[in-house]
């Protein structure tokens, strides 16, 4: 059956997912109209939900119970607008003609024109797995004036009405990212926004909503995430009479655009999905998608990586790197990752950046020696950059001062003694692929740490005109083109999305990059909730997580070997500890916690994931990956009062009639276990851990 049927009599469309439908139609006057999103539905059944019609409350609401499918200011409409423009004559509202659809490959797109001036509109559809992507975009079909662009959002989305309604989101901050949280929606509008110029550490690019009865294995939930990685806008709107709406895109207020005539204007994708099982089953089927239709190598292990950054800092130099380099394979690291300080005058964060050549001082002979060392060590070698930042002492500053982000008769601000260089301009763009194609070419390099370590500041293009706002979304596409052509000419590079942690995780960046580095707080305690956030739309094989030095660098707290490795395991293991100070015995443990990972990590990278409880009402928490007939379990329990008792996690999706053998050999029935949880020994009342392993054998 086809993903998207057409009842052209009542002028309406209907998609279909393996588990739920979403419908949408014209009205009288050409204006789309929301109709269904959830539950499956026949095409005769979604034409009778489009025959109900409730009146106008009065003369100050909008007339009907139907939502506008892309909201635009015009007529008697008083929400937020998914889409405002300004002509050059001062008109604002729109009024659209239906100008026919059509399905190109795998996309339905239905075309609207303006009824007077020379702005066509296309709104984009495409089934993918469950989830319904949406964009749109708009053309100038004339030659004269060009139209302002207030205002262009992918898509809006419509909430069926509910008794209550809650919305889910994140909130957080560096070292301290995707923090969830769960609020009962107020009546009004709650937007989310990052103004940063990256989608930021403070809050991501998706929401869900449900009528404040789902579970983590229960209830219906609404979700949807923008695929974008520079700023960004979600409002979410409850009016006083029920109705609930959410619209998203790129770019924040007071950021607009101009259209020139024969120019097309397109939004990031705005993807949404709904699930019927909870906060669970909506996190499994997202991460289905993003390895599915996102991923650019979702079918590989991510290998482990050691990163020299917590063990050097700024000392970096051939022989301490090729030293670490030979601890790291020792205890089974698969690739070697030198971090900041190894180019230019880079011996601190105030000097160098933006100058990529190796220093000579450091590296006498170039890259090259310490390259060949790791890779006749048998692991890959990668290097940390970062392309789009300059530090005002650097070379590159000095002889291009106007490459930054800038505004006339204004200050230059400085984070982390350093600004953004401007990547829509095509010169800058062009200089930034340019060495980063010498560099990985010219050296064999495998693997890079794209980093990005501050906010736009004085975002300005003064040589642009009217048009430097175009910057907002003319540096992030220009970085997407980059890492692009990268990834074409050198298909063998493998890249990590980092932004001073996960301050630039969204779908965006994850259809370009491999893994993303969720966040620069390693601290074992911390990492379990920054993951559990993580996790509620991204999946584990996307998740670079490490272990590091005890007391934690950035918190001082102290924890157990096993049980650092034990949390990072849960994604993507990586090791960033100062290997030559460990004792002996802590790399013999360390070599086999990684030899253990490296038998569970199919699991975990590309089995699906249970959450079993959550760490922020429960001391013990547990997370599963099941693949096939193999299931991994990993418990993490926190300090806590002395012989507390523990209710023990029950595993998911195992067969009752099943029969399951664990590590030791003890085989288990799933009955029991689904009814009794695992029991796990976590002596003491301080930080534990332990990974259960469970292979079916009837």
């Amino acid at each position: 059956m086809s993903l998207v049927e057409h009842a052209p009599a009542h002028r309406l469309w209907l998609l279909r997912t393996p588990e739920s439908s979403y419908a949408f139609r014209l009205d009288a006057d050409d204006r789309p109209r929301h109709v269904h999103w959830g539950p499956p539905l026949t095409l005769a059944q979604a034409t009778q939900v489009a025959a109900r019609r409730n009146p106008a409350d009065s003369s100050f609401d909008e007339p009907g119970d139907e939502r506008q499918e892309l909201p635009a200011e015009g007529g008697a409409f008083f929400g937020v607008a998914a889409l405002a423009v300004r002509y050059s004559d001062g008109t604002s509202a729109l009024e659209w003609c239906y100008d026919g659809f059509a399905l190109e490959d795998d996309t339905l797109v239905v075309r609207l024109a303006d009824r007077y001036y020379p702005l066509e509109l296309s709104l984009h559809y495409r089934v993918r797995g469950d989830v319904v992507e949406r964009w749109t975009s708009l053309r100038h079909t004339g030659s004269e004036e060009p139209i302002a662009l207030l205002r262009t959002d992918s898509a809006s989305w419509t909430l069926p009405r509910r008794d209550d309604v809650r919305l889910s989101r994140t909130s957080g901050a560096w070292s301290a990212e995707y923090g969830v949280l769960r609020e009962p929606l107020p009546v009004g509008e709650t937007t989310l926004t990052s103004r940063r110029g990256a989608s930021s550490h403070q809050v991501n690019p998706w929401v869900m909503l449900d009528a404040g009865d789902a579970t983590e294995t229960d209830g219906e939930v609404w979700s949807s995430a923008l695929a974008w990685s520079g700023s960004w806008r979600i409002t979410v709107e409850r009016t006083h009479t029920g109705r609930v709406t959410w619209t998203g895109g790129f770019g924040h207020e007071h950021v607009a655009w101009r259209l020139q005539p024969g120019e097309t204007w397109e939004t990031p994708v705005f993807a949404g999905l709904y699930a019927a099982d909870g906060f669970g089953g909506t996190s499994r089927r997202w991460h289905a998608y993003v390895r599915e239709f996102v991923q650019p190598h979702p079918g590989e292990l991510r290998p482990v990586v050691y990163n020299s950054w917590e063990a050097t800092g700024w000392d970096v130099d051939e022989r301490t790197e090729s030293e670490l380099a030979a601890a790291a394979a020792r205890v089974g690291a698969e690739l070697f990752v030198m971090d900041d300080g190894w180019f230019g005058a880079r011996t601190g964060d105030s000097a160098g950046l933006g100058d990529w050549i190796a220093n000579e001082q450091r590296f006498p002979d170039g890259l090259g020696p310490l390259v060949d060392a790791v890779h006749a060590h048998g692991m890959r070698f990668g290097l940390w950059v970062e392309p789009e930042m300059v530090n005002p002492d650097s070379d590159l500053y000095r002889a291009h001062p106007d490459w930054v982000l800038h505004m006339a008769n204004r200050s230059r601000t400085t984070l982390r003694n350093q600004l953004v260089l401007n990547f829509a301009r095509p010169d800058v763009a062009d200089w930034a692929h340019k060495w980063l194609d010498r560099l990985v070419g010219e050296h064999g390099i495998d693997y890079l740490k794209w980093d990005m370590n501050r906010a736009f500041t004085e975002a300005g293009w003064p040589e642009a005109g009217p048009d430097a706002q175009r910057l907002w979304v003319g540096h992030v596409r220009a970085v997407y083109a980059i890492l692009d052509r990268l990834r074409t000419d050198h298909p063998d590079l493998r890249i990590q999305g980092c932004a001073g942690g996960g301050g630039r995780t969204d779908l965006g960046i994850l259809a370009r990059t491999d893994e993303i580095w969720a966040s620069d707080n390693t601290d074992a305690a911390d990492r379990i909730t920054i993951q559990h956030g993580y996790g509620q739309l991204y999946p584990a094989g996307t998740m670079s997580a490490w272990v590091t030095d005890s007391p934690n660098p950035a918190t001082q707290r102290e924890a157990p070997l096993s049980f650092r490795f034990h949390v990072a395991m849960a994604g993507v293991l990586g090791l960033g500890g100062d290997l030559p100070r460990w004792t002996p015995d802590e790399l013999a443990e360390a070599a086999s916690l990684v030899a253990l990972y490296k038998e569970i990590r199919p699991v975990v990278q590309h089995g699906t994931l249970y959450r079993l409880a959550d760490p922020a009402t429960s001391a013990l928490t547990a997370v599963q990956y099941v693949l096939g007939g193999s299931v991994v379990v990993i418990f993490w329990r926190r300090p806590t009062e002395f012989a507390r008792p523990f209710t023990p996690p029950r595993p998911a999706a195992l067969d009752p009639a099943g029969l399951y053998r664990d590590q030791d050999g003890v085989v288990h029935h799933g009955a029991v276990l689904l009814s009794h949880g695992l029991a796990v020994d976590l002596p003491g009342s301080g930080y534990a851990s332990a990974v259960v392993r469970l292979t079916r054998v009837d």
